[in-house]
């Protein structure tokens, strides 16, 4: 695996950024859609993210890289190690080592069996046994899964990786095999809007949704040609350069992870959410439920206390602006509505 651009020294693309630090402190926001221009940045900040992460611990020899610390969240296998082996025997100590976080593309021509795991076609041959063989969404446990023109990509396998996102576990049934293994993961699709979009019914499933332009000014266009530039010609020393800010960020995430379970969220910015939702007239709770969760994950990433006016103002765009149904009337862009809705709610 190559050197990562540092997560710090991507020039502008702060929603983008917030986006991705979001869905690492909560994966229970859903998964972060990224729709815009090509070359903007997005497949190298989320490669970027995953490397600013530090390693994370695992099962030694698992091939879903399971936490020891996590008997909840393992395998059956990890599971039926660390169970006592007889009466008055202690739990065996799961052998951990330190792994990367994982980065998985997922292949625009990629196969269901190949995303999901099937059959080991070679071990049953050879040695007529039933054996299961991992697919993509076991390797991306515990880390991202990442999909390159997801606007592309057939609904059907859409559709499956949303549902194993939401629910943490890919389960297969066929070939008389019946597996089931933790898959939490989050799911990171981009995409060029030019060349199609995604049905509503699945849009509404990503967690957050955000716009990537290209940068319009001079000053910023030159800082990313620079810095860009930099790295290419000597990486090392351009990672060590940002090494500083890049533990700055860690530290924050980390933090973050620990607070968020203490971060209140009054009845008066629950209110304020739902008033939102009503107002754009979106479908579901799902709205309110990602507003709410991506706020209070924001106010873990400043370290306050409890959700206020400012956490909601900053996600709202990015957690509602892809569930808006088309207004024939108003030819408004989504996040144009979702910003004078905005404004109309807390002037009131």
């Amino acid at each position: 695996m190559g050197i990562a651009f540092p997560f710090s020294a991507i020039v502008g693309q702060d929603e983008m950024k917030l986006a991705l630090m979001i869905a690492a402190v909560d994966p229970k926001v859903g998964g972060v859609l990224a729709f815009g221009d090509r070359g903007a940045g997005k497949s190298t900040a989320v490669r970027a993210l995953a490397a600013l992460l530090p390693p994370m611990s695992a099962v030694v020899g698992c091939p879903y890289q399971c936490d020891p610390a996590d008997a909840a969240g393992q395998c059956a296998e990890c599971r039926a190690r660390s169970k006592p082996g007889g009466k008055g025997k202690k739990p065996a100590a799961l052998k951990a080592h330190e792994v990367p976080v994982p980065v998985i593309d997922l292949p625009l021509g990629a196969t269901e069996d190949r995303v999901v795991g099937a059959l080991d076609l070679e071990r049953a041959l050879a040695h007529g046994e039933k054996s299961f063989e991992p697919g993509l969404l076991a390797r991306a446990n515990r880390g991202f899964l990442y999909i390159d023109e997801v606007n592309l990509l057939e609904d059907h396998l859409v559709d499956l990786l949303l549902d194993v996102a939401a629910s943490g576990e890919n389960v297969v049934e066929r070939d008389g095999l019946s597996i089931r293994h933790p898959a939490r993961l989050v799911l990171v699709g981009t995409g060029n809007p030019e060349e199609g979009e995604l049905r509503p019914q699945l849009l509404d499933r990503f967690g957050l949704s955000v716009e990537v332009k290209t940068p319009g000014d001079l000053p910023t266009r030159i800082e990313v040609i620079k810095r860009r530039d930099s790295f290419e010609t000597d990486s090392a020393a351009f990672v060590a350069h940002w090494e500083k800010e890049e533990a700055k960020q860690r530290k924050r995430i980390l933090a973050a992870r620990e607070h968020i379970g203490s971060v209140k969220v009054a009845d008066r910015e629950l209110e304020r959410a739902a008033r939102l939702c009503m107002g754009l007239g979106t479908d579901g709770l799902r709205g309110e439920l990602t507003l709410m969760r991506a706020a209070r994950a924001a106010a873990a990433l400043d370290g306050a206390k409890a959700v206020d006016d400012g956490h909601l103002k900053t996600v709202a765009p990015m957690a509602l602006r892809h569930r808006l149904r088309r207004n024939p009337l108003d030819d408004s862009g989504s996040s144009v509505r979702v910003e004078r809705a905005i404004n109309e709610l807390f002037a009131s």
